[in-house]
């Protein structure tokens, strides 16, 4: 307990100054006593499918576990070092970051050997204030790591290319491009399964989106690195599922939900919207959005080219929900879309009225936002309503349509 905290019960206690301080320092000094290959994993999109991409792979060969749930912050990330046990060989640990210098208090205590950062785009805003910050953040893991290390970092991006000189150790780019150490070619997706091959060798897993690609990449490239051969990574990558809210697909009554409603980011949102775009329809192809949050003085502009980038994969219809939904709709409209497909709601009931009046069989459906919009809720009134378990006698507020 912290020093100057009265605890009247008796129960058995270490006083410390500082219990986050303490915590951390326990976590660095048990991750020093197992033997586990420390993998650090950051960026602004794909930390959790990255993460989850790894455990699956390196599962094929050795023992080790990864990060439970979400824990990536100074709290979290402690607590997933303690769970670590004796036999692992390794251990996969994600590291979030909202200002400068996060990061770095994280390879404190983790001390990871490997590190791998995956896309980097806006994303916490309101804290870290430009994109040059969130770089410098990111960043911070590949100064971490020591010389004996190696770093996996996405390659089809110049900007990120350029981290690669604050590492001490060596840096492997993994893309598409040919400038990559780690290139994938041929590359083959379809609702529900992604195939490419990385010299000569084939590989195949189930995903819901293309961009899934990113993830398997980084994973294969640690894995390879490591020693592994390439049949146990293709078996590895066979067993990778996706966490519920993660662009998970459900097939309901007569239409098609795709549930991605864990967070929301500029670039997570641009990923939906191809993904969509790319999703077979017997009818219609539906966007429900909620805002991004956390992008301060960028929102904005952040929302205005989410609409942009809607009208752009002429998706069929498009309904915006929260505080910046006009920022939306109207940059929707302004890049050339039907208004009669466009509509955008301030309140989750209004919303769910236009969904009703929108849907017809056939229809697939991505719903997506960040967190404090609890776009789940969409999700849940869409399965209660393919089940037909809407009360009878209900009926929704109307809402405003966007002319």
């Amino acid at each position: 307990m912290q020093r100057g905290r009265d605890v009247s019960a008796e129960v058995p206690r270490i006083i410390v100054d500082d219990t986050g301080r303490a915590l951390g320092d326990f976590a660095r000094w048990y991750r020093h006593r197992v033997e586990a290959l420390i993998v650090g994993v950051t960026g602004s999109v794909g930390k959790t499918t990255t993460r989850d991409m790894l455990q699956a792979v390196l599962s094929a060969r050795h023992s080790g576990r990864s990060s439970l749930k979400n824990f990536n912050n100074e709290v979290g990330l402690p607590l997933s070092l303690l769970e670590l046990k004796a036999g692992d060989e390794f251990g996969v640990m994600e590291m979030g970051a909202a200002r400068i210098g996060d990061i770095r208090s994280l390879c404190q205590i983790a001390d990871p050997e490997i590190g791998v950062i995956t896309r980097i785009g806006p994303a916490h805003l309101a804290t870290f204030g430009t994109l040059e910050n969130i770089f410098q953040a990111k960043g911070e893991l590949l100064e971490a790591l020591p010389q004996h290390g190696f770093a996996v970092v996405c390659g089809d991006d110049e900007q990120m290319r350029g981290l690669a000189r604050r590492a001490k150790c060596r840096v492997l780019f993994a893309g598409e491009r040919q400038n990559n150490e780690v290139r994938a070619t041929d590359v083959d997706f379809r609702p529900g399964r992604l195939r490419f091959r990385v010299e000569g060798q084939s590989y195949e897993m189930a995903a819901p989106a293309r961009h899934y690609l990113t993830a398997a990449l980084c994973a294969l490239a640690v894995a390879r690195e490591i020693g592994m051969e390439p049949a146990a990574i293709a078996g590895g990558l066979m067993k990778f599922a996706g966490q519920p809210g993660r662009c998970t697909v459900e097939r309901s009554g007569e239409f098609t939900i795709i549930d991605d409603t864990y967070n929301a980011s500029p670039l997570s949102m641009q990923a939906a919207c191809f993904t969509l775009r790319d999703w077979p329809a017997q009818h219609q192809r539906l966007l429900v959005v909620g805002d991004m949050l956390e992008l301060g003085d960028e929102s904005q502009a952040c929302h205005r080219e989410l609409g942009a980038c809607v009208a752009a994969a002429s998706l069929d219809r498009l309904l915006a929900f929260g505080n910046s939904a006009s920022y939306v709709s109207s940059a929707a409209l302004g890049a050339g879309m039907n208004p009669h497909t466009v509509a955008e709601c301030s309140g989750i009931e209004a919303l769910l009225a236009v969904l009703d009046c929108w849907l017809e069989p056939g229809d697939v459906v991505l719903v997506k936002g960040s967190r404090g919009m609890r776009m789940e809720r969409v999700v849940q009134w869409l399965k209660q309503r393919s089940a037909g378990s809407r009360q009878e006698n209900y009926t929704p507020p109307t809402a405003r349509a966007v002319a």
